[in-house]
């Protein structure tokens, strides 16, 4: 645990911007918890937010937990996506290479516009930590879902 708060606090700080404003410190719960919208998911999945852009920093962090069968629809991201896994087991995969595995404590990094999609195996939840940078006010493109033949 200690390795996966070490990896976000370097990304976090890698990503800062100099700011006058001092030390900001989000509380649990400060921010709820919303439902995955339908176009951006497939299946039951949660988005906690944890640190939301500010002028301080381009960096948006957050948790989403997956409910078995759960996943994301195809997407890219600007500068890249840090996932960091913390419970279950869930699968990720590059456009037109084979599903990987991923459990607690693996760290996946997602390279700037590379086509993907993450989430839950389909008989286990699995959660994680979400790291993206905002580029020109945008931290993601959402794309088609995937299909239940691309998921299985």
């Amino acid at each position: 645990m200690k390795a996966i708060i070490a990896a976000v606090a370097i990304s976090v700080l890698g990503a800062a911007q100099v700011s006058a404003e001092g030390i900001e410190i989000r509380r649990n719960g400060q921010t709820p918890s919303v439902v995955g919208k339908a176009d951006n998911f497939s299946g039951h999945a949660v988005v906690s937010p944890l640190l939301p852009p500010n002028a301080s920093t381009r960096a948006n962090l957050g948790q989403v937990d997956f409910a078995p069968g759960a996943r994301t629809a195809w997407h890219t991201h600007p500068a890249g996506q840090l996932l960091i896994v913390t419970a279950g087991k869930g699968w990720v995969q590059e456009e037109g290479k084979a599903r990987q595995d991923i459990a607690p404590g693996d760290v996946v990094w997602i390279p700037a516009t590379v086509r993907h999609w993450h989430g839950a195996t389909a008989t286990s939840p699995m959660s994680h930590l979400a790291m993206t940078y905002m580029v020109d006010g945008k931290n993601v493109d959402w794309q088609e879902p995937v299909s239940d033949a691309q998921y299985q």
